[in-house]
C-alpha cells in the first residue's frame, strides 16, 4: 500500500509538472513572436518641415500592377506623442492626421511637374 501511495503521489507530481510546462510553452511562444514582430517595426522620427511620402491604401480601386502605393511628398506639420503625424500637401492649406507607420522619409528634391520639359529629337 505504501509503494502504491508513493507511486500515485509521483504521478500527481508529474501531472503537475506537465501542466506547468503546458502553461509555460505558449507564454514563451508569445514572447518570442512579439520580439520578432517588434524587430520588424522600424522606428521613424519625423520633424516639422520635413518632406515625407504617405502610403495610400485606397488604391485598390485601380487594378494596375505598376501604380505606386506611395503618394506625396507632403510636409510634416507636427508629430503627436502617440506617433501620429499631421501632414500638409505642398500646394494646399488643409492638414490631415496619418499613422506614423504609414509614412516614410522623402530624400529627393521637389520637382515641379508643370515646368518639366522633355525634348524628343527625331534621329
Amino acid at each position: 500500500m505504501v509503494q502504491a501511495g508513493e507511486k500515485r503521489l509521483l504521478q500527481l507530481h508529474e501531472l503537475e509538472e506537465f501542466r506547468y510546462h503546458a502553461y509555460e510553452n505558449p507564454k514563451m511562444y508569445k514572447e518570442q513572436t512579439k520580439r520578432i514582430h517588434e524587430k520588424c517595426i522600424q522606428p521613424r522620427n519625423f520633424d516639422p518641415g520635413q518632406l515625407v511620402f504617405s502610403y495610400n491604401s485606397r488604391l485598390k480601386i485601380f487594378e494596375e500592377k505598376l501604380k505606386s502605393k506611395w503618394s506625396g511628398p507632403f510636409e510634416v506639420v507636427r508629430v503627436t506623442a502617440h506617433g501620429a503625424v499631421e501632414l500638409k500637401p505642398l500646394n494646399a492649406e488643409r492638414t490631415f492626421l496619418v499613422n506614423g507607420q504609414r509614412v516614410k522619409h522623402y530624400f529627393g528634391e521637389v520637382i515641379n511637374a508643370k515646368k518639366t520639359l522633355v525634348d524628343l529629337e527625331e534621329a
